[in-house]
């Protein structure tokens, strides 16, 4: 394997979803391994407390990839900044928590040589999540259930040969409801860095990655760790670049060994379960 890392400024991923069977854990973790940042955002949905709280599994990748994150504060002189997303709200009560290079934060404006970017996980312009959110639990569960029919029907791919296909991406591509949601909620979000007196606004939530202008405003989405693999980094000249993990590993291969099988295992710090709240709650 390749002892080559990227080195870049900052590095920017969201919805990693530990606690979920569709995490690509490992994959996170081995794209961490061959980064060295100034600065790492993670960028809401990190942790998925909706799904510990139902029926979810922490594993030793999930427990790997904490590992990772706590490396790079202790080792590898890094400032992690935790963006709480609305699958991790249950940290709401502790925004905003400074200690050593880790913080906790609602959002954050990060200034680069471009000019200033917002950085936001994006669940505040989602009106479902915000103002009902039994029916977003009833969607997150929905979109379980797809990602466990996707599992099965890349199977079957697989063994004709074929590659990798998002059945959701797909879904979304083709409703003309959900490509109408997507295309407000990245209009919002630009009008809100415009009136923040932003450049550009970086965001996570709708599992969609992007890098295009809306306007005079620069929109990034980092997309996901369960279908798209993707990060955005920020090189240290101040251009972004959105990294497909597909094309990362072309670079800084992954071991011809696989990690063995994931087993259950308690979370590396204390969650209090009724602290996680559900829709029960609200």
């Amino acid at each position: 394997m390749s002892k080559s890392v990227l080195n870049v400024r900052t590095v920017i991923l969201s919805d990693v979803h530990l606690g979920t069977p569709h995490c690509k854990a490992d994959e996170v973790t081995h794209f961490l391994k061959h980064i060295r940042c100034e600065r790492l955002i993670l960028n809401g949905d990190i942790i998925d407390g909706w799904r510990l709280a139902r029926d979810g599994k922490w594993t030793k990748a999930h427990t790997r990839f904490i590992r990772r994150i706590l490396t790079l504060v202790q080792k590898k002189d890094t400032d992690v900044i935790y963006l709480r997303g609305n699958h991790d709200d249950f940290l709401g009560r502790l925004v905003p928590m400074a200690f050593d290079r880790l913080s906790l934060k609602e959002d954050f404006v990060l200034e680069t040589a471009q000019g200033r970017y917002l950085v936001l996980h994006g669940d505040v312009f989602d009106s479902v999540v915000k103002n009902m959110v039994f029916l977003a639990h009833i969607g997150d569960m929905g979109y379980a259930l797809l990602l466990r029919l996707n599992r099965t029907y890349n199977w079957i791919r697989r063994l004709r040969g074929k590659e990798y296909f998002s059945l959701s991406q797909a879904i979304k591509a083709r409703v003309k409801q959900a490509v109408s949601f997507i295309s407000k909620f990245e209009d919002q979000l630009a009008a809100l860095a415009r009136n923040r007196g932003c450049r550009g606004v970086i965001c996570g939530h709708i599992h969609a990655p992007a890098d295009k202008m809306i306007g005079d405003i620069h929109y990034l989405n980092s997309g996901d760790w369960v279908e798209s693999l993707t990060a955005i980094v920020e090189h240290h000249d101040g251009r972004f670049e959105l990294v497909e993990f597909k094309d990362f590993i072309a670079t800084y291969p992954r071991p011809q060994t696989e990690p063995a099988e994931d087993v259950e295992e308690p979370l590396p710090f204390p969650v209090i379960p009724s602290s996680i709240p559900s829709f029960t709650d609200r």
